[in-house]
């Protein structure tokens, strides 16, 4: 497609979109970065609002199955013609260019083209990595969200949390509106002087409350949001995930930043788009008997909010863990919170280049957990069948590590 890999800098996106006609002048944005959360957040703002009748495109990364779900608008794939259509639109005016742009950079020119011309209401766009040298980083949004600050990608953005702060809050525009995620004090205080300097009002989450009302299953969750004295109650969400609260929290008070921005919705349109919520690998339950459960979770923030989840609609239930991660992860920290309460690990190796050296792991478990069952296949299905070989009455199964191990375990699960 283009030079892969990553390039940090705007320069490169920002020679394409003036060859382009600056796309990205004429669309209404949300940005959302963050170490965690950027995708359910998006899913729960674009599905709100659509519900409430507005034209919603969604820019997301990375994919499960096809590039086409990066570009979503009310929830639909670009066409298969279509997305061929843009990448030819924007090869054309890449001739032009003295430096070739990265295939992110491409992407995210595609997005931007694509919600242009179909004339949306309200396009989301999610970071691809970082914030201030990302190259969804040319958009001036209605209002920024930052959904969390924790350790992932330190090579390029910084190995303190304070410096990873620093990096995702370059997304912050004067003036516009930060929308901030629960954050650990340090991070926070750099994003609070970042929004101050640039006259950003800064709307925590923690102005929104988002409560059970009931025990979570594994069909779901009842819950009750508060903001500002207003309350919806008995909302429901099919995911038991309890990390959703969260993210539930930044979505809703996003929404009501974008109300005084003038995007209106009811409770009806939040209690109706929640309620048919699904997210693809974000603790997607694919069988209930016994439990097949699947999530991305790919750095130890995410390994730890899931092992938590799981931990509170499973309490005590043995599981067989069927796990890759990609070389650039931090893999004996994800494996600290997951290995609990795992009576067998099935390491298997994530789709791509980035993860040669998936064998690795098996050192990492028997330091951690020397009593536990190991096994090793490379083929995911294979590990699964494995996995599913081992299950005792009462266990469940949990495949996890990377997005790129979802995309054939997704297919054969919901296919078999």
């Amino acid at each position: 497609m283009a030079s892969s890999g990553i390039k940090p800098g705007l320069s490169r996106i920002e020679a394409l979109l003036r060859e382009m006609g600056h796309p990205e002048k004429c669309l209404k944005t949300v940005h959302i970065a963050g170490t965690n959360g950027k995708g359910s957040t998006s899913f729960i703002l674009s599905a709100v609002l659509s519900q409430a009748g507005y034209r919603v495109g969604r820019f997301i990364s990375p994919h499960i199955h096809s590039y086409r779900e990066r570009f979503t608008i009310n929830d639909t794939f670009i066409e298969e013609e279509e997305f061929l259509f843009y990448m030819a639109q924007v090869k054309k005016h890449i001739k032009n260019l003295s430096q070739r742009p990265t295939e992110f950079e491409i992407l995210t020119a595609i997005a931007l083209e694509y919600f242009r011309d179909k004339q949306v209401d309200l396009a989301i766009f999610e970071v691809g990595m970082g914030g201030i040298y990302d190259s969804t980083n040319v958009i001036e949004p209605v209002v920024s969200v930052i959904t969390g600050i924790d350790y992932d990608h330190t090579q390029y953005l910084g190995t303190s949390l304070e410096e990873i702060a620093r990096n995702k809050a370059g997304i912050i525009k004067k003036k516009v509106p930060l929308v901030m995620g629960p954050v650990n004090p340090p991070a926070r205080q750099v994003i609070a002087a970042r929004a101050r300097e640039l006259d950003s009002p800064l709307y925590p989450s923690s102005l929104a409350e988002v409560t059970r009302e009931a025990q979570a299953s594994l069909e779901g969750q009842l819950l009750k949001l508060v903001f500002s004295g207003q309350v919806v109650d008995k909302v429901f969400l099919p995911s038991p995930a309890s990390y959703q609260l969260e993210n539930l929290a930044v979505a809703f008070t996003a929404l009501q930043v974008l109300k005084m921005a003038g995007f209106l919705w009811t409770e009806g349109d939040m209690k109706a788009a929640l309620a048919k919520l699904r997210i693809p690998g974000r603790m997607e339950i694919v069988r209930i008997n016994p439990p097949f459960i699947l999530d991305a979770a790919h750095n130890p923030q995410a390994a730890s909010v899931l092992a938590s989840s799981l931990n509170d609609i499973l309490p005590g239930k043995k599981k067989a863990l069927v796990l890759g991660v990609l070389d650039d992860k931090d893999a004996q920290n994800i494996l600290k919170p997951l290995g609990h309460n795992t009576r067998v690990l099935v390491l298997s190796r994530p789709e791509g280049s980035r993860s040669k050296n998936w064998k690795r792991l098996k050192e990492d478990w028997l330091s951690l957990f020397p009593g536990a069952d190991l096994y090793m296949e490379e083929d995911i299905i294979e590990a699964i069948k494995v996995g599913e070989s081992l299950l005792k009455l009462g266990d469940y199964l949990l495949i996890t590590g990377s997005f790129y191990l979802l995309d054939k375990a997704r297919k054969y699960l919901t296919s078999v």
